[in-house]
């Protein structure tokens, strides 16, 4: 199961415990799953992880036409219904909505990794923290919940919507830490403007940001805006993906690159999105993060693809004792959007964006036909008061052009012209599908 302190514990020395974890798993998985029974056309699984690229890899399509064949939880479903004990959604933004099932020890072992990645973000026990994502059935909301929780801070399960009594709770309880997406502090600071004259983000006290859910603040220009309008310090504190994980990596307080710390429970790969040659997990390389469940009882999924492009920079030791492979989020394969030959991806875009003070940040990349692109079409927000002006949108395609080598096309529109979202922002609309 978990082993203690396994986040400062590296490959080699969790090999033994990942090792038996995998041989029972694998047994499980093929005696249980039909899934992955079929997937593998019968044969049996290496008991060596090592061998684990011998195996066919696994994808989110292939879930979804698994669960609308065999509804609610798919044929991927290893233990009875009776085991579950609680069920969660996907949003399906990208799809088919997902049904997500989680025995009592998979939401046991979700809740102590996640609570892993609060505690190296810098939640403590003297913390309260206002945590507002959305309760809907979505991971985000009571999963996270109890990963912070397992911090052992003080836990107000505030959701989403109720932007003006959010503030209020925040001023009257002496809240020191907020919990959601990297775009509400923006719709946060638009109802601060409109409904508390006198009062600034910073006035409000809080003195951590721990973000998930959306991309964004592996770029220094946006967290510097953060921490100067804010006074808090902003840090990637939850990074999962719902079908295999909630959380599973965070960064601390010494580095803004996130830390895996599921060792003990998951085995990572990494493979060229393209051929699916696997790629060795080592510093400076880059590709398609591929993840196995060394213990998951209702839904265990074996080279999972889960279409985040990553790329690693460090495996040694990290001065916060964790030994975990530290690495960025360079974007989805299913954002990914190709200009003449050129893999641009929404977070290259923020960085462009974020260099321009006269803006907000906010940005949508609308595509309202199927590629192939020539340009990129992309919609900015400006800043309260700036006008409209042709010669800045000219200077931000022309900071395209050198920043990334392709050509766009930007129309800028007035402050508080998109819509206001307290959930995931969708960068990317395709609105030709």
């Amino acid at each position: 199961m978990l082993v203690k302190n396994a986040e400062k514990m590296n490959s080699a020395e969790l090999f033994l415990h990942n090792q038996k974890a995998w041989e029972k798993q694998s047994a499980y998985v093929a005696a249980k799953s039909d899934f992955y029974h079929k997937l593998w056309e019968g044969a049996v699984p290496p008991k060596d992880l090592k061998d684990l690229p011998n195996l066919p890899l696994s994808d989110k399509a292939q879930l979804r036409v698994s669960q609308a064949n065999h509804p609610p939880f798919g044929n991927y479903l290893a233990a009875s219904k009776r085991a579950a004990v609680r069920l969660h959604r996907t949003s399906g933004t990208t799809g088919q909505a997902m049904n997500l099932a989680l025995s009592a020890r998979d939401a046991e072992i979700t809740q102590i990794v996640g609570g892993r990645a609060q505690s190296s973000a810098g939640l403590t026990p003297d913390d309260t923290v206002a945590h507002c994502l959305n309760y809907q059935m979505w991971m985000g909301g009571v999963t996270d919940h109890l990963t912070l929780e397992a911090t052992g801070a003080l836990v107000i399960p505030f959701g989403v919507g109720g932007t003006e009594l959010l503030i209020r709770t925040i001023k009257e309880v002496g809240v020191t830490a907020i919990s959601c997406t990297p775009s509400y502090p923006a719709v946060l600071e638009r109802v601060i403007a409109e409904k508390f004259p006198g009062l600034a983000p910073r006035d409000l006290g809080l003195r951590l940001g721990l973000f998930g859910g959306e991309p964004g603040l592996d770029d220094p220009t946006f967290r510097e805006r953060l921490k100067n309008t804010w006074g808090f310090e902003p840090r990637n504190a939850n990074f999962g993906v719902s079908d295999v994980f909630s959380n599973f990596a965070a960064q601390c307080e010494y580095d803004t690159r996130l830390h895996f710390l599921a060792q003990d429970v998951l085995y990572p790969e990494l493979i060229d999105p393209e051929s699916e040659t696997p790629i060795p997990i080592e510093a400076g390389k880059t590709g398609e993060l591929v993840l196995t469940h060394l213990v998951r009882d209702c839904q265990p999924l074996v080279r999972f693809r889960t279409g985040d492009i990553i790329a690693i920079d460090e495996t040694e030791l990290c001065q916060c004792g964790c030994a975990g492979f530290r690495f960025r989020v360079v974007g989805r394969s299913d954002d990914m959007i190709v200009v003449r030959g050129l893999n641009m991806f929404p977070t290259m875009v923020a960085t462009v964006i974020n260099s321009f003070e006269d803006v907000t940040g906010d940005y949508r990349i609308v595509l309202d036909r199927p590629p192939p692109y020539d340009v990129l079409p992309v919609q900015v927000e400006l800043a309260s008061g700036r006008p409209v002006s042709q010669e800045l949108a000219r200077k931000i395609e022309k900071k395209f052009k050198k920043t990334l080598g392709a050509s766009a096309h930007v129309s800028l529109l007035p402050h508080g012209a998109f819509p206001v979202t307290e959930g995931k922002t969708r960068r990317v609309i395709r609105s030709y599908e």
